[in-house]
């Protein structure tokens, strides 16, 4: 039986950035990016390509301390109005700049490319099991998936911009190891969307991972070899609905 057809769909993976397993978390998306078969993937390690942006319909990133320029902003932003998808993952919204006396701050060095994503990564507690809890169970992206709990870097953010939260978690104490370290208790957006224009952002905040080199030049070996989400079924679940949003799948 001949196949039915679908409609191609091009998109731009960018991913690099410090701190991470980038070349792991690169393969694993790429991986999930190759089970839709309609989807032709480039990759990219910043976004400087607004070209191959533009004839693309998708965009995935998985990124740590990497920003766009102002003048890239703008070109991402007219992308997004003309109907374009972004699905954003863990450190895209982060920029680290380490203290004399050790800590990390996550300074506002690009205000618009974070009023974009919407949000402004400022910190984490140290990594550990947390819960993440279900915000709107109505929605088609998270329907069917319960509470659950992952270990994983458990971010607070500055939101930037209105955002849809779909997925949240509970934080409340210090984060000492970030010039951010007092936070009173409230709700933090793990999975989001965010509409611009015609087209939109989905973000998700988890998926953190760590290999033995990835932390230099802060120390030449990390002894563990961190995985984080991407062990944990409910996250394959969610980068799967991510990349079938950014493909088209439902609206915005």
């Amino acid at each position: 039986m001949t196949a039915s057809p679908t409609m191609r769909r091009d998109a731009v993976l960018v991913a690099s950035g410090r701190y991470h397993d980038i070349d792991y978390a690169r393969a694993e998306l790429l991986m999930h990016l190759g089970e839709r078969m309609e989807i032709r993937t480039r990759v990219r390690e910043d976004y400087a390509d607004i070209g191959l942006l533009a004839a693309s319909s998708m965009m995935i990133s998985y990124t740590c301390d990497v920003v766009a320029t102002p003048e890239q902003v703008a070109g991402i932003r007219d992308w997004l109005s003309d109907g374009g998808r972004w699905f954003a993952l863990h450190g895209t919204n982060s920029i680290l700049r380490f203290t004399d006396d050790g800590r990390v701050d996550t300074p506002d060095e690009a205000p618009e490319f974070m009023q974009l994503l919407g949000s402004r990564f400022a910190a984490h507690p140290p990594i550990e099991r947390y819960r993440v809890d279900v915000a709107d169970p109505a929605h088609p992206l998270v329907r069917g998936i319960e509470p659950f709990e992952v270990t994983d870097e458990q971010y607070l953010a500055h939101l930037t911009a209105p955002v849809h939260v779909l997925l949240d978690t509970w934080f409340e104490g210090e984060t000492p190891r970030f010039v951010d370290s007092q936070w009173p208790g409230r709700r933090h957006p793990i999975f989001y969307l965010r509409r611009v224009g015609r087209g939109g952002i989905l973000y998700l905040t988890l998926g953190h991972c760590r290999g033995h080199h990835d932390m230099q030049p802060l120390t030449d070996w990390w002894p563990d070899v961190d995985r984080g989400s991407w062990e944990e079924p409910a996250f394959r679940e969610l980068v799967r609905r991510g990349i079938g949003w950014a493909a088209g799948d439902g609206s915005i």
